[in-house]
C-alpha cells in the first residue's frame, strides 16, 4: 500500500447506521470511484450498498440487492452505480472475462463485493472497506484509500 494511503475505522451501531454512513460517502464520490467491499457473509456489505446507492441519488424505486446470481446491477444516479458481486467467482480471470475495465473507465461509480477475490485487479485508487463482525447488530468498517479523498469521509460522525 503506497504512502499515500490512509484508513479510517468506524463502528457502526446498527444496519441503519451502516447505511447512512454510506449514503454520506455516496455523495462524496466521483465518477470513476472503485469501492472495494470485504467481509464475512452477512456483515454489512449489501446494506453499505444500498446506502451508497441512495447517497449517489438511486431511487427509492429500486430494490438494491446483491446481484450473486446476475454478478452486476447497474442502477441510474447522478452518477450511474455498477454494483458487482463476485462472491461466485473463482478467480480473478473470470472477472476479466466480464470486461470489467469497461465498467472502470465508465462515467460512473463500481463497488464490488466480495472484492479480496480480484484485489489483483483493483485500481490502486479504489476505497478499500472491510466489515468486521463485532456482535449481532455492530459492525466495525475500515475505509482505505487515498488520503485527500478520506478526509472527506473523515467528516462523518454517525446518528444514533
Amino acid at each position: 500500500m503506497s504512502q499515500k494511503n490512509t484508513k479510517i475505522e468506524i463502528i457502526s451501531e446498527s444496519a441503519a447506521q451502516t447505511e447512512e454512513l454510506a449514503s454520506f460517502i455516496g455523495k462524496t464520490l466521483r465518477e470513476g470511484d472503485v469501492l472495494a467491499l470485504s467481509g464475512e457473509l452477512g456483515s454489512g456489505k449489501t446494506c453499505f450498498a444500498s446506502g451508497l446507492a441512495r447517497g449517489l441519488g438511486v431511487s427509492d424505486q429500486y430494490r438494491i440487492t446483491s446481484p450473486t446470481f446476475t454478478l452486476i446491477n447497474e442502477y441510474p444516479a447522478r452518477c450511474k452505480l455498477y454494483h458487482f458481486d463476485v462472491y461466485r467467482l473463482n478467480s480473478y480471470s473470470e472477472f476479466e472475462d466480464l470486461g470489467y475495465e469497461e465498467y472502470f473507465c465508465a462515467n460512473g461509480v463500481v463497488v464490488i463485493e466480495w472484492a479480496e477475490k480480484i484485489i489483483q485487479i483493483l485500481p490502486d485508487d479504489a476505497f478499500f472497506i472491510s466489515f468486521e463482525y463485532i456482535d449481532e447488530n455492530r459492525r466495525k468498517i475500515i475505509i482505505q484509500g487515498l488520503k485527500d479523498r478520506l478526509k472527506e469521509l473523515a467528516r462523518y460522525k454517525g446518528g444514533g
